[in-house]
């Protein structure tokens, strides 16, 4: 018997969802992790974004991993090849064994948590990176196709929600700014 092809409108409509149902980023974050992770049935998910210099890629949700885990250090994009090759590419990188894989910055720690299988696509606004998503499994996987699109679909639409968050943020910080200008001029 075929196996038959998994659908992933059901899950890509529940994360555009998650998506437009906040304002909060670190909510809308969150929940996109878990959804990715139970859509594609994985061990766990990350989003980590990059730092100003664009030197780190800092934690920013998670779901189905030890808070030890996100505490063992930031990633250097300098000493991670995955996130090297994942940010200057803008394409999804896949590493079979992370324990022993050299592109990988934390061996000794994905050994500890479990995680063997990632597949990690950029978070890319306007071609730039911003970030990347990594989804973990608990053992060798080979992910499919659909798989992996469905994973780029998710990382587009959370970099467009990401951007959207910072540019909202950044009005309405300059539109506090005004009012408290305007507000001085007149009481002056």
């Amino acid at each position: 018997m075929v196996p038959q092809p998994v659908c992933f409108f059901t899950p890509l409509y529940e994360v555009a969802s998650v998506i437009n149902s906040s304002l909060d980023t670190q909510t809308v974050l969150q929940k996109v992790t878990e959804e990715v992770a139970k859509a594609l049935n994985a061990k766990a998910c990350t989003l980590r974004l990059l730092d100003r210099t664009g030197k780190l890629l800092l934690a920013s949700a998670s779901y189905g991993l030890s808070k030890g885990y996100m505490r063992k250090g930031f990633i250097e994009v300098e000493k991670s090849q995955l996130d090297a090759v994942l940010l200057s590419t803008g394409k999804p990188v896949y590493i079979n064994n992370a324990q022993v894989d050299p592109r990988f910055q934390y061996p000794s720690s994905a050994m500890s948590e479990g995680l063997v299988s990632i597949l990690a696509a950029p978070l890319l606004v306007d071609q730039k990176a911003i970030g990347a998503l990594r989804v973990y499994a608990a053992e060798e996987r080979q992910f499919t196709e659909e798989e992996k699109n469905f994973l780029l679909a998710v990382s587009h639409i959370a970099a467009i929600a990401i951007e959207n968050a910072r540019l909202h943020e950044a009005l309405k910080s300059n539109y506090e700014l005004l009012t408290q200008y305007n507000y001085q001029v007149f009481e002056d």
